[in-house]
């Protein structure tokens, strides 16, 4: 199992509550380092955030896995937000957070897809270009 993301303050990376996990919003930290940093620019092509909002939502993925005891399985993704830190003018934020889908159906299958919310923001923890948010719930 990998190791949880490292926190940047004082939370926890993942909490139960009944069948249900929440992640911690995750940037895309590797080893409490962001790959990348800075607003997501409307001129620029989007793939450039790419592995951001992977590496932010294998992130919030691995915390609630860890989460899990041995005899708890990850049954179903509930919900998804991706938060966008983008210049004013920027209007894509449902194919930044469908970087952040389509990692999960690749990991999970059927089982990752899920509602999902995407919110343009003005700024994020360490200028980081996403944040991503899973709620999950567990058999």
């Amino acid at each position: 199992m990998s190791k949880n993301p490292i926190p940047q303050g004082k939370y926890v990376p993942a909490k139960k509550i009944n069948n249900l996990v929440y992640s911690a919003g995750m940037t895309p930290r590797v080893d409490g380092k962001l790959i990348l940093t800075g607003k997501i620019k409307s001129n620029e092509d989007i793939e450039k955030y790419k592995d951001s909002v992977i590496q932010a939502a294998k992130n919030s993925l691995i915390a609630i896995k860890n989460s899990l005891s041995e005899s708890e399985k990850l049954d179903d993704i509930v919900n998804l937000t991706v938060y966008v830190n983008c210049e004013e003018d920027f209007s894509l934020h449902s194919k930044i957070a469908d970087f952040a889908s389509e990692y999960l159906v690749d990991e999970l299958g059927e089982r990752g897809i899920s509602p999902r919310t995407s919110v343009g923001v003005a700024s994020l923890p360490g200028d980081a270009p996403v944040e991503v948010q899973i709620i999950a719930s567990f058999i």
